[in-house]
């Protein structure tokens, strides 16, 4: 059994502590919003917070977070009222979508960090999550909107 904090409650998951997070927090959590999309860590799909920092849930051992705070899409509010999920509907953002958690949980860590961030540090901070559908400049203007009304 690992024992830590998901989205603010105390959980204990049993799972090997080998076992990717990504899958103890999809498969054993029941928490779907973190999506599969690389398996290398490459993409940003899978982009949880441990800490408040964000990582890579598909190379992060269950083991790894034993005693720690972890946040998903789906602990950043319980009501999507987050000045990023509420930037991202008005400005519709997505595409297919699938992205999206990853972008939303990576650019939550930059304004919990930069409360006003410049288009650079943006660009910058988001460098290496990849949206296919190439809504780059939808995901800045999100992030944007976002830190205006944070």
């Amino acid at each position: 059994m690992i024992s830590f904090k998901l989205n603010g409650r105390q959980v204990s998951l049993d799972v090997p502590r080998t076992t990717p997070l990504l899958w103890a927090i999809r498969d054993v959590a029941g928490l779907t919003g973190t999506k599969y999309g690389c398996g290398a860590g490459l993409c940003g799909a899978c982009t949880i917070h441990i800490d408040g920092v964000a990582v890579r849930s598909c190379q992060t051992s269950a083991g790894d977070v034993a005693g720690k705070s972890v946040t998903t899409i789906e602990g950043l509010s319980k009501d999507n009222s987050h000045p990023l999920q509420k930037a991202w509907v008005a400005l519709e953002v997505p595409q297919c979508g699938y992205c999206q958690s990853g972008q939303i949980m990576k650019a939550a860590e930059l304004l919990a960090k930069t409360k006003s961030p410049s288009r650079q540090e943006i660009v910058e901070h988001m460098d290496g999550n990849i949206c296919r559908c190439g809504t780059y400049h939808k995901i800045i203007a999100a992030i944007q909107t976002a830190a205006k009304g944070a």
